[in-house]
């Protein structure tokens, strides 16, 4: 039996997507931060920017990202780096704007941690399908692979670990082992759902 061929996204398929998985990841960082946990990623980093500075989450997640478009563009070229743009901007813009609409008054913390990782993984998995990313250090993972020949994978284990340990910092270890818990939530959804061959669509 032949495999099917892959067929690729329409304007419209990718323009949902786009719009709806960045509200997913802002949702998460909003129980997270209720919550005062932590996550891998650039998203991560800017937790650690927004606890210790107390700037607006929202406008550190975008600047975060900035510096690296570069990499993105080098990596994977000028499609794939519009579309990362518009998904961080949009992110940014719904971790501003859910706070007006929604009021989390009290959160356990350990659903904090467990779902913020599964809605984390839901928007990257949504991303990831339709040819963009949410930036930061993912882009610079892939960057390197390209370059260098390094796994993607463990650069991004690597950066992740060094996130969470950098919290010890500011937060106690319950905290980080919270937010430890919510990476590997996060990372279970990726690992069960993104898999080579699987999907079809491009």
């Amino acid at each position: 039996m032949r495999p099917e061929t892959p067929t690729r996204h329409s304007l419209f398929e990718d323009a949902q997507a786009l719009l709806v998985a960045p509200m997913f990841v802002a949702f998460a960082v909003m129980l997270l931060q209720q919550a005062g946990l932590l996550t891998g990623g650039t998203v991560g980093v800017a937790f650690l920017v927004h606890y210790l500075s107390g700037w607006p989450m929202a406008w550190v997640l975008f600047v975060a990202n900035l510096p690296f478009y570069l990499f993105a563009w080098r990596a994977m070229g000028i499609v794939f780096t519009l579309k990362t743009f518009f998904c961080v901007g949009l992110l940014s813009l719904y971790t501003a704007l859910l706070p007006l609409v929604v009021s989390v008054a009290w959160v356990d913390r350990l659903f904090a941690a467990v779902m913020g990782g599964f809605l984390i993984g839901v928007g990257l998995l949504m991303i990831v399908r339709h040819r963009a990313s949410l930036g930061g250090l993912g882009v610079l993972a892939l960057y390197l692979q390209q370059r260098r020949g390094w796994s993607a994978g463990k650069v991004q284990m690597a950066a992740d670990a060094a996130i969470l340990l950098a919290g010890l910092v500011i937060r106690d270890p319950l905290t980080v082992g919270l937010s430890i818990v919510g990476a590997l939530a996060l990372n279970l959804v990726l690992a069960a759902n993104h898999k080579a061959g699987r999907y079809l669509g491009t």
